[in-house]
């Protein structure tokens, strides 16, 4: 195969290692730690990825992506909701805050009177059910769904009684006004692995309405399920009633794994920019020894965007070779980081215990590619200037 002149000279240039041990060890060193940043950037990437991808599964999974206030609108609008895009379903919902009690502890949680039938087709909680079904929940035999973290903690087994007391509904009794309470069967235990976990119980809507001491249509909100949680803003714009959407209650956090993803990011591409900027002193040096051939190229007629070219594609040649064994070891490392882990003897358990979330995203990872390329050519530019400025006359003066 042919190649341009520039072309061929450049790739001699990069290859050859006789001429200066020196030089051939910094550009191994400039291709070995781009390779070593770029495994590193791809490994810590796909595992905050996976990180954010469980959070957003689990604590989206029993948070609300969005609640509307829809309790003075009529039926065919709150239908009208369900058929904007990106709203997966629709189902009424009573949120409020109670005191779960047992025989061993009392703990507040937020209760839920759900729709079973949309639960058990929409929620991820159905889906992570130990014990029991959303299709127990039936209106008027007051039965109770809970985590297992609760029941663990309060010592509640299912088929066994709690009694649930809400602060937001009371009455007057010898004993002055009493909080509205009630026993209610454990029917279901759920396990998302989630810190939510001991903080949620579901009842039907209408034992919730009950227990509140309010009629259901006076208390009844509706929640959406959304194709995706984090397009939220998109379908709230298009509802005319106020709403409260994942990000009030669990806003910080994910900003909180956001901030540490993109700062270790950070922290990981400046040790490929240190590598890539390594070309810059292995390139003048070549410069700094090439000045006859230069000057000789120069004198027969080489123009000077040729002559950029020769160290615009030294210096990528060592760019491309190191982000190609980055890029293949890193995805090698990715796709066995929980078996190397486990034949180290050091396995990472997290949540449900199968070890580290990963989450390969390849618009990502092209991402990466091309920024660690770009940063090799943003390096090779001040070298391959230097060599435009080499003057014939005085590098063959003493030839």
């Amino acid at each position: 195969m042919s190649y341009p002149v520039s072309t061929f000279i450049g790739l001699r240039y990069a290859k050859a290692s006789k001429s200066s041990h020196f030089i051939a060890f910094i550009n191994l060193f400039s291709v070995v730690g781009i390779a070593l940043g770029l495994i590193a950037l791809i490994t810590v990437s796909s595992v905050m990825n996976g990180f954010e991808l469980q959070l957003k599964t689990r604590m989206l999974g029993i948070t609300p992506h969005i609640v509307a206030d829809t309790r003075e609108l009529p039926p065919q609008q709150i239908e009208a909701i369900g058929e904007i895009k990106g709203v997966q379903a629709i189902s009424g919902i009573i949120e409020s805050e109670a005191i779960v009690q047992s025989r061993r502890g009392i703990q507040g949680v937020l209760l839920h009177g759900v729709d079973p039938e949309f639960m058990q087709q929409h929620s991820i909680v159905s889906e992570n059910m130990m014990i029991g079904q959303f299709n127990k929940l039936q209106a008027g035999q007051y039965n109770i769904i809970i985590g297992r973290a609760l029941a663990s903690k309060l010592n509640i087994r299912p088929g066994e009684q709690i009694r649930l007391i809400s602060a937001g509904a009371s009455s007057f009794s010898p004993m002055g006004r009493m909080p509205s309470q009630r026993l209610f069967n454990v029917v279901g235990l759920f396990d998302l692995a989630s810190q939510l976990d001991d903080k949620v119980v579901y009842v039907n809507i209408a034992d919730n309405a009950k227990l509140l001491r309010k009629s259901e249509d006076k208390l009844r909100q509706t929640r959406l399920f959304l194709d995706d949680a984090f397009e939220y803003q998109q379908i709230v714009k298009q509802i005319q009633v106020p709403t409260v959407d994942w990000r009030f209650r669990q806003g910080p956090l994910f900003d909180a794994v956001k901030m540490e993803k993109n700062m270790m990011s950070l922290m990981l591409l400046l040790i490929i920019a240190v590598a890539a900027f390594n070309i810059v002193s292995a390139l003048v040096m070549i410069v700094t020894e090439k000045q006859g051939d230069i000057a000789i190229l120069r004198t027969q007629g080489m123009r000077g965007s040729s002559i950029i070219s020769i160290f615009l594609i030294n210096g990528l040649y060592n760019g491309i070779k190191g982000t190609f064994f980055g890029l293949v070891l890193g995805l090698i490392l990715v796709s066995q980081l929980n078996t190397i882990l486990n034949f180290l003897g050091l396995p990472i358990a997290v949540g449900d215990g199968q070890g580290l979330p990963i989450d390969i995203q390849w618009q990502q990872i092209i991402f990466l590619v091309v920024l660690s390329i770009g940063l090799c050519f943003i390096a090779t530019l001040y070298p391959a200037y230097r060599a435009l400025k080499v003057r014939p006359a005085e590098a063959l003066k003493y030839e």
